[in-house]
């Protein structure tokens, strides 16, 4: 496996571990159990991971009933055996476990067994103080999410901004050895703090972004994932998860890196890899940080389209020959009257208020 793929696998895994002890603990709570469903959304390998980790903790929490393992029983070899007792230990275990056929969750279910013994190995630790005890790696879980015309900002504890705009659901997952974001819908900036040893990664749809030390905004549309930089670079790759379900040759490329610097634009789609950046305006692209639509001759139907990202009253345009219409400008999202009254001032275009849209129609 290729050492990419073998590290985001790795973070896909360590995220189900960590949703399974949060839920295991305790119920959670309306907001995070929304988070936790749109984890599981994602992708079939995060239900996968969940369900594995799920498997081995109930078979080691059937296994540590035994007497065999009891905080008594593992007390008394800690005092007699030397060092070499911890290989018949695990053997024991194995044994216990009988023939899984999840091998590859070793790893999580040893992790997991030292999860649930921590009382025992508390006591040992006590009674051996000589023995090196590693302190499990702490975990923060946020959750942010904005309404419709909604925007906000948030400083992180590692003094990352993130501005979410209208729409847009974001977890994040913050250890001492990563800072792992997944955008679930919307459109998000992000100011990294960049950290060697700690690296900033975003998932969202079917790209995977590493930060290089950034200003980057990221944004969800439909079937793909546009990548913009605002100030220095990031690196681009393809999600695994979003290769897993590919049928297209291009699929066995995924772990092929982009990178892109200022003022360039990735487009990331499910089925087509790797793709080729192109230069922009990334203050233009970013205007929405400022509450602002900036156009250059773009189509009027992208512009309206815009427009009901933010608005509660949506525009429609019902003559089909208008949505080519080329149109220039900067718009604030917060008067849409000046939008209607600018529609209006063109050569033939009516524009009709109801209570519910506004209807943009050929005089």
């Amino acid at each position: 496996m290729n050492p990419n793929d073998q590290e985001l696998t790795t973070s896909v895994t360590e995220q189900a571990a960590s949703w399974f002890v949060a839920n295991d603990d305790a119920p959670l709570d309306e907001q995070h159990a929304k988070a936790l469903a749109a984890w599981l959304r994602q992708s079939p390998r995060h239900v996968e991971e969940f369900l594995g980790v799920s498997a081995i903790a109930r078979d080691l929490r059937s296994a540590c009933s035994a007497a065999e393992f009891s905080a008594e029983s593992l007390l008394a070899r800690s005092r007699a055996e030397d060092e070499s007792s911890v290989v018949p230990l695990r053997s024991r275990f194995s044994a216990a476990l009988g023939d899984n056929p999840l091998r590859r969750w070793q790893t999580v279910g040893l992790s997991l067994a030292a999860a649930l013994g921590i009382v025992t190995l508390g006591v040992v630790w006590l009674l051996r103080p000589a023995a090196p005890v590693s302190s499990p790696a702490v975990v923060n879980m946020l959750h942010f999410e904005t309404r419709h015309g909604e925007l906000q900002n948030h400083k992180l504890e590692d003094g990352s901004v993130l501005r979410l705009s209208s729409d847009t659901a974001v977890t994040i997952r913050y250890s001492k050895t990563e800072r792992l974001v997944s955008l679930t819908s919307g459109e998000a900036e992000f100011e990294v703090v960049h950290a060697v040893d700690r690296p900033f990664r975003v998932q969202a749809g079917p790209a995977m972004i590493v930060d290089l030390g950034t200003r980057f905004d990221v944004r969800l549309e439909d079937k793909s994932t546009v990548v913009t930089v605002v100030e220095g670079r990031v690196a681009v790759g393809h999600s695994p998860a979003a290769s897993a379900g590919s049928a297209s040759p291009n699929a066995a490329r995924a772990t092929d890196m982009v990178y892109l610097g200022t003022d360039q634009q990735l487009r990331v789609t499910e089925n087509e890899w790797p793709a080729t950046p192109s230069s922009v305006d990334a203050r233009r692209t970013t205007a929405w940080l400022h509450r602002q639509i900036v156009f250059d001759r773009e189509p009027l139907d992208r512009v309206a389209g815009e427009f009901n990202r933010y608005v509660s009253k949506p525009i429609e345009i019902s003559s089909p020959e208008l949505r080519t219409l080329q149109i220039s400008g900067v718009f604030s999202i917060d008067n849409s009257a000046a939008f209607i009254a600018f529609l209006r001032s063109l050569d033939g275009v009516q524009v009709d208020v109801t209570d519910e849209r506004v209807v943009v129609s050929r005089k």
